[in-house]
């Protein structure tokens, strides 16, 4: 049996309680988008997400305790490679779709995927995003925190703090029975009071037996719209927000990074959660 066989093979002995298909049909009935039964994780799978999730936690955590200013981006980028084989597991952006490093380091007005470099050094007053991605026995954590770099302007710290705070009301609004859109409904009804804007054309997904799988969430939508948000279902929240306008572009050069149109700063959190029956479990962050 193959390892993407073996992942799926708990269909067949960890078949989905009976009570949850009957409120999924409840839904589909009403006319509202229910997830595939693939997308919904079975108690072995999430125990390897969760130990995934767990590394991936760590790894971030080694990183939090020795960047600095004056660290090039490329040694945020050995770390994560040095713990991530120190727990036995695989750093999943390394080769994906041609992507050259094991995470990924966004400085100021990059919004994501910034490919760490020797050269790129981390300057007092810059915020970096670094954005980690585990694999252990095939399954995905996944998670991305800020830092702030000596002494940040204001404006900087405030964007980080209030970018956070876009994510867990993001996580508030992920109840079972909830829908995708009711996320992101919160999340850009929040940046938009505090004068940012949400970048449209990046978001979360659905993880764990692969790296991106569905659902989508936007953290720009319109409420009660969208997936239902199932018990056994794991996601990511990942707001990117903006100082500026909303508008982003991908670097011709290198095919990977993303950047603000305007040149103004972003910022970005990611957790990986469970929806679960009662609420949400965060597995990564």
């Amino acid at each position: 049996m193959t390892e993407q066989e073996q992942k799926y093979s708990y269909f067949q002995t960890e078949p989905i309680p009976a009570h949850i298909l009957e409120r999924m049909e409840e839904c589909r009935k009403k006319g509202m988008t229910v997830p595939d039964e693939k997308l919904i994780k079975r108690p072995s799978q999430i125990e390897g997400i969760r130990e995934a999730s767990r590394i991936n936690t760590l790894v971030l955590d080694a990183v939090a305790g020795e960047i600095r200013e004056g660290m090039s981006t490329q040694e945020i980028d050995d770390i994560v490679a040095a713990v991530t084989e120190q727990y036995g597991a695989v750093c999943a952006p390394l080769h994906f779709e041609g992507y050259p490093k094991h995470v990924c380091t966004s400085v100021n007005d990059e919004v994501c995927h910034g490919i760490p470099a020797r050269r790129r050094k981390l300057k007092n007053g810059d915020i970096v995003n670094v954005d980690c991605t585990t694999i252990k026995n095939g399954y995905y954590g996944d998670a991305s925190r800020m830092f702030l770099i000596g002494e940040v302007s204001e404006a900087r710290r405030k964007l980080v703090e209030e970018t956070k705070k876009c994510l867990e009301i993001g996580l508030e609004a992920a109840k079972p029975w909830n829908t995708v859109g009711d996320i992101g409904a919160a999340i850009s009804k929040y940046a938009h009071s505090k004068g940012y804007s949400v970048v449209r054309e990046l978001g979360g997904h659905g993880v764990g037996v692969e790296f991106h799988e569905d659902p989508f969430v936007a953290h720009i939508a319109k409420a009660h719209t969208g997936m239902v948000l199932v018990p056994g279902m794991v996601i990511t929240i990942e707001p990117m927000i903006n100082a500026g306008r909303a508008g982003v572009s991908i670097d011709p050069y290198n095919g990977w990074t993303i950047y603000t149109n305007d040149g103004r700063d972003s910022a970005q959190w990611e957790h990986t959660l469970l929806i679960t029956e009662t609420g949400i479990e965060i597995l990564s962050y």
